[in-house]
């Protein structure tokens, strides 16, 4: 997909992803390991969860619209790149927590 032109907006789908439509996608395989691999992604792009969950319903028998659904949020994520949570090791051994909830005893 490295010749496919890079989107900067999530996608907004029209018509909602069913089960039955479309026809079977040639490789599921395939489908399922894209999948996989942006369920990963999603700990450091929170941003594409909702996204990622909608195609993993689909990943026992996979239709070309949900492998079209896939590509797009690929074309998202190579052209929001930059974007996410960046996770590097830190010599802080202890954890601080915060909260707006306020409690009356």
């Amino acid at each position: 997909m490295s010749s496919y032109k890079p989107i900067s907006t999530r996608v907004v789908r029209k018509e909602k992803l069913s089960g039955l439509s479309g026809n079977p996608y040639h490789d599921p395989f395939e489908y399922r390991s894209l999948v996989i691999t942006l369920q990963y992604l999603t700990l450091t792009r929170p941003d594409t969860s909702y996204v990622v969950q909608l195609v993993c319903l689909f990943m026992n028998n996979p239709r070309t619209q949900h492998m079209t659904s896939l590509k797009q949020t690929i074309r998202y994520i190579m052209g929001t790149i930059t974007h996410g949570l960046h996770i590097s090791p830190s010599s802080v051994n202890r954890l601080t927590t915060y909260t707006d909830v306020y409690h009356i005893y």
